[in-house]
């Protein structure tokens, strides 16, 4: 995976780049960041820029015997370690086929993604006591092609405390020309002697509009539809991926949340009480997916009131409509706002009575529209 490929992220992108022509290169790297954000992908397509023989200004060559490699995940000094269930096989290397199509396919997905693809009852996977082994081994070995070696260990925070207590210890003492780089979405969760012995790098969410033009590009959503998506996703590629499967439905969410507020604006009951009942009518999946949206949609209110209209993560449709709606969300209504929308959430997973719940929502949202 080159640079090219990854969404976005490119003042990152030319960091790291320097960091490599500069020989600054640290022994052990912890790129913390949501795997929906890129972090897998940035750590490939910098591990592929340090490999490459014919390195560009901006990018690997990506035709190098070394690029080569990379590009089939078979390069015999770059090594992965991630998250097994342990009942099946200890060990990353007995579950690479399945890594290798996985990175081929799309680099961008979750834990929860990759348990799926390994294990059909869907158990906890982790980086176990032998895998620690596996890593001092590999890690204890001469570079094959003379330049660095490096593994890449996936979800470090799914790590047990004997695999974390070794790890620690190659990191206090690495072998020479050995980078190590860790990923995972929770850096809190590793030891403190782990984090404070890796240069950190925090991998930010997508911008929206390079959220927006990639969906456009290499998924053939159309503009308006990406524009909301890469909104609502908060710069997640593949919180972005799960609601391109659902597009009518994102479209829907905007509309619904649109007539809510007008017609609570208007104190319009009999509007109200249909509207209520139209969303009652739709699976529950939907009607939390609606839920979240509202969140978003009265955030991006109250970030436009204190910040302005160019920090909004939101379609053009969606900024108009909240250049004329955040007026009536301020200090005095927000967090009552939040509330009653949270609520109405959890009411929801706890299979309330829909139709009652979404007309008890629309009198609250009526109160605390006229409150502003």
């Amino acid at each position: 995976m080159q640079f090219s490929a990854v969404i976005g992220q490119r003042a990152l992108q030319e960091r790291l780049i320097r960091e490599i022509n500069s020989e600054k290169i640290s022994h052990a790297k912890l790129f913390a960041g949501k795997n929906g954000h890129g972090s897998l992908a940035i750590a490939l397509a910098y591990c592929k820029y340090l490999l490459c023989d014919n390195k560009q200004e901006i990018d690997s060559c990506g035709s190098c015997h070394s690029c080569n490699q990379m590009a089939d995940f078979v390069h015999p000094d770059v090594h992965f370690v991630f998250p097994v269930v342990l009942a099946n096989h200890p060990l990353s290397s007995a579950y690479f086929s399945e890594w290798r199509k996985q990175l081929k396919t799309n680099p961008y997905f979750d834990l929860l993604k990759w348990t799926n693809t390994i294990d059909t009852k869907e158990r906890k996977p982790v980086i176990g006591t032998e895998e620690s082994i596996d890593i001092h081994k590999k890690l204890s070995l001469m570079s094959y092609q003379g330049n660095y070696k490096v593994m890449i260990i996936w979800c470090a925070d799914e790590m047990n405390a004997t695999c974390s207590n070794k790890l620690l210890k190659i990191l206090e003492e690495p072998p020479p020309k050995t980078l190590i780089i860790l990923v995972t979405e929770q850096p809190q969760k590793l030891l403190p002697t782990i984090q404070s012995r890796t240069q950190v790098i925090i991998i930010p969410r997508i911008a929206q509009e390079d959220l927006s033009m990639h969906l456009v590009k290499e998924n053939s959503i159309e503009e308006r539809s990406a524009q909301t998506i890469a909104g609502f996703s908060d710069g997640n590629f593949i919180r972005a991926l799960e609601l391109i499967q659902d597009d009518e439905s994102n479209i829907a969410y905007r509309d619904q949340f649109m007539s809510l507020m007008r017609c609570t604006f208007k104190k319009d009951v009999i509007a109200m009480l249909d509207w209520a009942e139209d969303i009652a009518a739709v699976s529950k999946e939907r009607q939390k997916l609606f839920i979240l949206y509202s969140l978003h949609m009265l955030r991006q209110s109250l970030v436009k009131n204190y910040i302005g209209m160019d920090t909004l993560q939101v379609s053009t449709e969606e900024a108009a409509f909240i250049d004329k709606f955040s007026p009536y969300i301020s200090g005095n209504n927000i967090s009552e706002f939040l509330s009653c929308f949270d609520e109405a959430y959890y009411r929801i997973e706890r299979n309330a009575f829909a139709k009652l719940l979404f007309t008890q929502l629309c009198f609250q949202s009526m109160r605390y529209i006229h409150q502003a």
